[in-house]
């Protein structure tokens, strides 16, 4: 393509990711998503305007070079641009379809101050899935240079004598294995269930992200030498004392999996689900699959409420609706324009069926004499002043309760650190909420060799903030395994400054 000016960059306008009709996507599994063309993503890339200071890699959590690979894929070298974000990205695949890069890199785009931003994430994923594309289709000999898999992923320093333990293979996990494995640290990541990906497997949904897509990232950190054991809660069949007698490190990234409930009358009945128990009966147990033999209520029919305005009640509301419910309605206590979920997401919802109420809360849950849900009495709400995150406080309007029948109810709000840690791990100190305390910059917690990241020291967040985390706490084990107390010293990763 002819060289354009900056000028003729911004006038083109920014490449739709193709989308699968929602009266025919709202009823199975399959990805929303469709992903770009060779010629659509090209296009995209040539949209760029070249910085020469780039804000979109200060936005990126992980740091990725994204000014270098647009670049490249814009002159169509697709295994350049996954060379580069192999440098720091583990989970390529997974990122350009689950991050909110519209507040972090595509927020700090310089286009996104009078046009809309160059389409960051849909190129990831574009990259991701042309490599894995290409060399799952190229014969097993004589692949090209362009199907062969990006040396930035196999990059591995000598073998360094040390082992980490990474308790967790979510994406703090994954990415802090994937910086410690390249450094030459033995790696070992334990995981607490049956299968591997933290909430990348058991809480997002099929037609997000695929499970093939997690399988697929995992099996590169496995190629890499990184060795995975599963069913191994730590805490339960061993201790973070125990692991730091057999590793000379340890990194807990367990996530916050343990769901908040509303605390009201009714909670305790039959219908009324956390949305991770629901999520997770869905897709750790293939419900989504034709003939699934699995202990999720029949929803058929049914009438289903999400209580609940983040990514998460958009995953259960719209999981819901492919299950077959009758009804999918999300009530959220305050108002649409200070609802967290991804706009994409709710957009999504809307157009696949879902209704959404607004200022409305469930003060109470109805059942029968068998135990089983029937109905959730409503009450209004306005919002007052902002509170501790800036957004306007839900009061009760008095007077206004009113009951509905309803038949599954699905809680989406908000979640926290399992306690297993914090009852097995007395030196371990946490914070009134139930999180771990870590230093922000290295992951150190109180206890000499144990680092942490992720939702456990945040509390629920995103998928690529925990991997930013997972980073930072690989580089500062790097240095205390090098002898630096306390994870201090000259790093040998380079996070750019990616937050």
């Amino acid at each position: 393509m002819t060289e354009l000016s900056r000028k003729e960059r911004m006038a083109l306008p920014r490449t739709e990711m193709p989308e699968r009709n929602p009266k025919v996507r709202a009823h199975d599994f399959g990805e929303v998503n469709l992903g770009y063309t060779t010629q659509l993503a090209i296009l995209e890339a040539e949209r760029c305007l070249r910085c020469p200071r780039p804000k979109c890699v200060e936005g990126c959590p992980v740091g990725i070079r994204i000014d270098e690979f647009v670049t490249h894929v814009a002159d169509g070298r697709f295994a350049d641009a996954a060379a580069v974000i192999a440098d720091d990205s583990s989970l390529p695949a997974v990122c350009g379809r689950v991050c909110p890069q519209e507040n972090q890199c595509e927020g700090a785009c310089v286009l996104a101050r009078k046009e809309r931003p160059i389409a960051i994430g849909h190129l990831e994923r574009f990259v991701a899935d042309h490599i894995r594309d290409s060399a799952q289709a190229a014969p097993s000999a004589g692949r090209s240079a362009q199907a062969a898999p990006p040396t930035g992923r196999s990059a591995r320093a000598a073998p360094s004598g040390k082992s980490v333990a990474v308790v967790g293979s979510g994406p703090a996990g994954l990415a802090c294995a994937f910086d410690l494995i390249r450094l030459g640290h033995a790696v070992t990541v334990y995981e607490a269930l049956h299968e591997l990906g933290g909430v990348l497997n058991y809480g997002i949904p099929e037609y997000r992200l695929p499970k093939a897509i997690v399988a697929a990232e995992i099996d590169q950190l496995r190629n890499m030498g990184v060795e995975f054991v599963t069913n191994a809660p730590i805490g339960l069949a061993e201790t973070v004392d125990e692991l730091l007698e057999r590793h000379d490190a340890v990194f807990l990234g367990v996530g916050a999996g343990l769901p908040r409930f509303l605390d009201i009358p009714g909670e305790h009945l039959i219908g009324v689900y956390s949305a991770n128990e629901f999520l997770t009966r869905v897709n750790l147990m293939r419900a989504y699959q034709p003939g699934a033999h699995t202990p999720v209520y029949d929803l058929t029919d049914r009438r289903v409420a999400v209580v609940g305005g983040g990514n998460t009640a958009m995953d259960a509301v719209r999981t819901a609706l492919r299950m077959g419910a009758a009804e999918a309605r999300v009530l959220y206590r305050r108002s649409a324009e200070e609802m967290p979920a991804r706009a994409e997401e709710v957009r999504h919802a809307w157009e696949e069926g879902v209704v959404f109420e607004f200022l409305v809360a469930p003060v109470e849950f109805g059942g029968d004499d068998e135990g089983w849900l029937r109905s959730m009495t409503l009450i209004d709400m306005e919002l007052g002043q902002p509170d501790d995150d800036n957004r306007r406080r839900p009061h009760p309007v008095v007077g206004s309760e009113r009951t509905e029948p309803v038949d599954v109810v699905i809680v989406a709000v908000g979640n926290e650190p399992n306690p297993l840690l914090r009852r097995t791990s007395p030196g371990l100190t946490h914070t009134r909420r139930g999180t771990l305390q870590a230093d922000p910059e290295t992951g150190a917690t109180s206890l000499p060799g144990v680092f942490a990241g992720g939702d456990i020291v945040t509390g629920g967040a995103t998928v690529i903030l925990a991997m930013g985390a997972g980073r930072r706490a690989a580089a500062a084990i790097d240095r205390h395994l090098a002898g630096g107390s306390g994870g201090t010293g000259t790093p040998r990763i380079d996070l750019r400054g990616g937050r």
